[in-house]
């Protein structure tokens, strides 16, 4: 069956690139603001429960820079996207099991969710499998919630020594997502310590709802869904 084609992918999403525009015009400001350069902070164009024709538009748009929160949705999306934007890179930003790590290293250019050591472990084996070697994140369970993936802050420190010493992954930096009850700053605030105490460059923080907020705490990295794509689909 034939895929999307551009103007098919436009024509359903005409908001698409103008919503990009509006995004990136606000993260240059928070930057800006901040006294750093609007190119410092790569925004990630999150998806998650859109259909591949949303993520054709803004390819379409000119962004490259993408991330889906669930392996088999991107299995389902990407390779035809890939095959037709090849330079497009791919952020799993939601959690990994670890017997879906061979299917993510086949489709993923960044992991930002390692938070534990079985991941850690898996993930080192497949790329000593591949000969690939995609950069990852170590996901900080800020808040300490129950119902939420991460590392625990106060075991971040012994964490990212073994993710860099025992399993010799390539770990760029941290990634976090805030209680929704709670002020963001705090959160960000917190993880930009531990990526200091590391010299880790990468920052994966803030959404649609509070990215210029975490650009002004360093931010490199955020990750933004329905700013750009609008609201999620209802199943």
């Amino acid at each position: 069956m034939p895929g999307i084609n551009a103007k098919q992918g436009q024509d359903n999403c005409p908001d698409i690139a103008e919503n990009l525009r509006k995004v990136q015009r606000e993260i240059a400001k928070a930057a800006g603001d901040a006294g750093r350069e609007a190119d410092s902070v790569t925004l990630v164009a999150v998806g998650k429960a859109h259909a591949a024709a949303r993520s054709r538009a803004a390819l379409e748009a000119g962004h490259r820079v993408f991330g889906e929160n669930r392996v088999q949705e991107a299995e389902s999306k990407w390779p035809e996207l890939k095959d037709a934007f090849p330079e497009s890179q791919l952020h799993l930003i939601g959690p990994l099991q670890t017997n879906k790590v061979r299917q993510a290293m086949a489709i993923f250019d960044v992991f930002e969710t390692v938070d534990r050591p079985k991941l850690a472990a898996a993930l080192a084996k497949e790329m000593d499998r591949t000969g690939r070697r995609p950069d990852c994140l170590i996901q900080v369970n800020s808040g300490n919630e129950a119902q939420k993936a991460g590392i625990a802050p106060e075991a971040a420190d012994g964490f990212i020594a073994q993710c860099v010493g025992e399993f010799e992954l390539p770990i760029k930096g941290l990634m976090c997502i805030p209680p929704v009850n709670e002020e963001p700053s705090l959160h960000f605030a917190l993880l930009r310590e531990i990526a200091r105490r590391h010299d880790l460059p990468w920052l994966s923080m803030g959404m649609s709802a509070d990215y210029e907020i975490a650009v002004a705490f360093g931010a490199t990295h955020v990750r933004v869904g329905t700013a750009i794509f609008g609201p999620r689909a209802t199943h």
